[in-house]
């Protein structure tokens, strides 16, 4: 039998990366659909856009999560991407 230790030091690395991409994931498509409504366009043209960018960007989150070499860098690499985006969001609420 393992340890509580063994385990965790096991599947952590794992199911930090699949929190981060549930959940950053959706994190980041929300923002990026918020963010889009900055951009100088009629707000229901906006509203579609991010819609359907939101979609891609959630794809693009999850991929890559589980494309880079640690959890660590999968957390760092959503909070770059969203630092930006929160700013732009920020402006429209």
């Amino acid at each position: 039998m393992t340890s509580v230790a063994g385990r965790v030091r096991r599947f952590g690395p794992l199911v930090s990366r699949i929190a981060a991409a549930l959940f950053g994931g959706y994190a980041l498509a929300a923002l990026a659909s918020v963010a889009v409504l900055a951009l100088p366009m009629s707000t229901p043209q906006a509203v579609l856009t991010g819609e359907m960018a939101s979609f891609l960007v959630y794809a693009a989150a999850v991929l890559w999560v589980f494309a880079v070499r640690s959890a660590l860098r999968a957390w760092a690499g959503l909070l770059v991407v969203a630092a930006p985006l929160l700013l732009a969001a920020w402006s429209v609420w």
